[in-house]
């Protein structure tokens, strides 16, 4: 009896450890910006993946940088950014600093300032699908570069880029089922550091029907749903390590399934 009670035991503290190692490392994985709540459906995937080994600059060149959308996977080690950008690193290095915060319509139209740490607290929550772009609160592109310097020279951007162009960077953190609804600028690519963002794109002629002032959240609910063939966007969702390029005047709209830390890189 004795014996079997102190196998119980030896098997129980086995099983508190493991759990408690799971647990350790998820938060290390999730870099502690994981919530309760996610977005489960990730939808299709029709943008081609190509490995850093099985495709070169020039086939970059010739194959997708004025044509179409690739994903792009090992392109280059962020683990020390990504380091860098858990939860508690950002809190501690920037959470007195000032942010400016977009409101996430296709047109951008009103920026407040807070607090990161403010931002983070209490700005940082699962969209609604009944929210307005207008409502909605997104921290993305309006980055103070002197105080995030620091921060950005340790991202190693996307190796390859286009001919007369120069990069710049777009820093962002968003809740689940936020994202910008759909608008076009110049090329670029778009890094996950932690969590999903959801992709859709339309070529150039092919401008998408949506309203600039619903979410992206609100057009997948309501408008892809009773989407005809022809109307169907080029999608996909990128997770870390993977990085979307998009073209030049590329209609495109995000969706993040998670709480989201990215970073965008566009040519100009």
């Amino acid at each position: 009896m004795l014996h079997s009670l102190r196998v119980l035991l030896v098997l129980l503290l086995i099983q508190l450890q493991s759990s408690f190692e799971s647990t350790k490392g998820s938060s290390v994985d999730d870099g502690e910006w994981a919530v309760d709540f996610s977005m489960g459906d990730e939808g299709e995937c029709n943008i081609e993946i190509r490995d850093v080994n099985s495709i070169t600059y020039t086939e970059f060149i010739k194959e997708y940088a004025y044509t179409k959308p690739v994903i792009l996977r090992g392109l280059t080690d962020n683990s020390n950014f990504r380091f860098l950008c858990s939860k508690s690193n950002l809190l501690k290095e920037y959470g007195e600093k000032t942010v400016r915060l977009s409101t996430a319509n296709t047109h951008s139209y009103n920026k407040v300032d807070v607090q990161f740490e403010e931002f983070v607290k209490f700005l940082l929550t699962p969209q609604s699908e009944d929210a307005l772009g207008s409502d909605t609160l997104y921290f993305f592109g309006d980055n103070n570069f002197t105080e995030w310097h620091s921060l950005f020279e340790e991202y190693k951007a996307p190796p390859y880029s286009l001919p007369h162009m120069s990069p710049a960077y777009s820093f962002g953190i968003a809740g689940p089922g936020t994202g910008v609804p759909f608008h076009w600028h110049g090329p670029g690519f778009s890094e996950v550091i932690y969590g999903r963002k959801r992709w859709f794109l339309y070529p150039p002629d092919q401008a998408p029907e949506f309203q600039p002032n619903h979410t992206t959240l609100s057009w997948v609910s309501f408008s892809y749903p009773n989407l005809e063939l022809h109307q169907m966007p080029v999608e996909c969702t990128i997770r870390p390590g993977e990085v979307l390029y998009f073209p030049d005047r590329w209609w495109h709209a995000t969706l993040n399934l998670d709480t989201s830390v990215f970073i965008s890189t566009f040519l100009g």
